[in-house]
């Protein structure tokens, strides 16, 4: 693990003197500018890039205009950022699937790290586990106890294979001392609940969009979230911290990023745009309703670094879990 974080952390010298030339003029945007969103209109990273393309467009001459490129996963959007032009005018909003999509995918057209520049990190979106109401661990020590007892006996619902929701649940196996389930993949949160409300399958971590209304219900019944400190969302939440996983935090997160080589000073502005669109008290307090934990006074340093840090985590959970897409 040592090793591949090393690794990673190696690999930020393509973002390397980004700070140097803050400071310098640019007349970007010179043009409007496209936000390539590599998932569906409407869903819960549309939405966000949509808010905060509209906000940032507010102090700028040209606007910011999303667009939707979806296909093989984030594979088709992705690609077309990495191959526009490094003037600035075409930005890449993405998650977390742009740091596991060499693990997931034997060839991807593009390198995550060495074709792209980050911007800004935008926000992170915690997850919480839920069990069915009738399923005998009431807390998470409990629930570790019990499927340690009975290895391979339960299952666990994800959202699909390789999503953030299935890489969360094995990061917690394992750091919970390699705790055997059953995964079953869904193609999305919502078609598991049935089966999670009849108690067929008793457990699910899922982002805490869609967690919060379920709990807030009494549907289900929350374990843990995976925030370090407990979120005021649900403050009746216990962190899996607390509950005996030290260190375990898991997140989908939202991040700009541009071309690699694009100039200092292009990334300087589209970074000092996010930042103030931010700063917004009612874009800031809409993504929070949307349970984004919004990061302020993001660089494309810290970007880089925290990117950088997210691939040496999720890596290796996916090679030792052999995860595999669909």
């Amino acid at each position: 693990m040592l090793r591949r974080q090393a690794i990673a952390l190696g690999a930020l010298a393509p973002f390397a003197a980004i700070s140097s030339s803050f400071g310098q003029p640019t007349d970007w945007p010179s043009q409007p500018v496209r936000l390539i969103v590599p998932f569906a209109a409407g869903g819960p990273t549309d939405i966000p890039a949509r808010l905060l393309a509209e906000e940032m467009s507010r102090g700028l001459a040209n606007r910011i205009v999303v667009e939707n490129r979806t296909g093989s996963g984030i594979i088709v959007g992705t690609d077309m950022v990495a191959k526009a032009p490094k003037d600035g005018l075409t930005v890449l909003y993405t998650t977390i699937g742009h740091a596991v999509v060499r693990a997931l995918f034997p060839r991807v057209p593009f390198d995550p790290i060495a074709d792209f520049s980050p911007v800004a990190l935008i926000g992170k979106v915690p997850m919480i586990m839920m069990v069915n109401r009738d399923f005998p661990a009431r807390t998470l020590p409990e629930f570790i106890a019990l499927v340690r007892a009975n290895p391979g006996k339960y299952d666990y619902a994800s959202s699909g294979n390789g999503g953030a929701v299935h890489l969360a649940t094995e990061l917690f196996l394992h750091m919970a001392g390699g705790l055997r389930m059953n995964h079953i993949a869904f193609r999305g949160s919502t078609p598991a609940m049935p089966d999670l409300l009849a108690g067929r399958i008793p457990m699910l971590i899922d982002v805490a969009a869609g967690a919060i209304p379920i709990i807030q219900r009494g549907d289900l019944r929350a374990l843990a979230i995976s925030t370090r400190e407990r979120s005021p969302l649900v403050p009746d939440v216990p962190t899996f911290i607390e509950g005996g996983v030290p260190d375990y935090e898991a997140y989908t997160w939202h991040m700009l990023m541009v071309p690699s080589g694009t100039p200092a000073p292009v990334i300087n502005a589209i970074n000092a745009a996010a930042n103030r669109a931010l700063e917004v008290d009612a874009l800031r307090n809409r993504l929070t309703e949307m349970t984004m934990e919004v990061v302020r006074g993001s660089t494309p340093d810290s970007a880089a670094t925290f990117l950088a840090a997210e691939i040496a985590k999720w890596e290796p959970v996916i090679a030792a879990a052999g995860i595999k897409v669909d």
